[in-house]
């Protein structure tokens, strides 16, 4: 089976991007503000869903079938128990490494955000760093902010 890409506007956010196999999500691109949708637009399911995510709803994206074939075990066990946090919490890394079956391996739960190409799907977003909010990769804190804001965390 061939990668489908689908193109999803979110208000306010900017146009976002899911490379899909089958139903399983291989690559989510966040919206970016200054995008704006070309094109067909292709109303799949979980765009929709992420739609009403940017627009504030709660809506889980934790039972969306992922690929992470390519990733090792504990790196695989990070991205469910990051799954699992719920809507408007945060842990930090060594509470993630630490729920993954490693506490003490903070700096790889911080690899494995840092290249996650998951966005939603795996919210690295909220993983924060033990002494403040940390980084966000190329979407930059200000972004992670926004994001943490919209799910109501504090």
């Amino acid at each position: 089976m061939g990668v489908t890409r689908v193109a999803y506007e979110a208000d306010g956010w900017g146009v976002g991007e899911l490379w899909l196999d089958g139903e399983v999500v291989v690559w989510h691109e966040l919206p970016r503000s200054a995008a704006r949708l070309q094109g067909n637009r292709v109303a799949h399911p979980y765009a929709k869903l992420l739609q009403r995510y940017f627009a504030g709803a709660d809506v889980s994206l934790s039972d969306v079938p992922l690929d992470l074939e390519y990733e090792t075990p504990f790196l695989e066990r990070c991205a469910h128990a990051l799954r699992a946090v719920p809507r408007g919490e945060t842990v930090t890394y060594g509470e993630l490494a630490a729920l993954a079956g490693s506490p003490g391996a903070a700096r790889a739960a911080g690899s494995f955000c840092a290249r996650n190409r998951l966005g939603l799907f795996v919210p690295c977003h909220r993983v924060v760093s033990a002494g403040g909010l940390g980084s966000y990769g190329s979407h930059g804190v200000s972004y992670k902010r926004r994001l943490l804001e919209l799910e109501g965390a504090v």
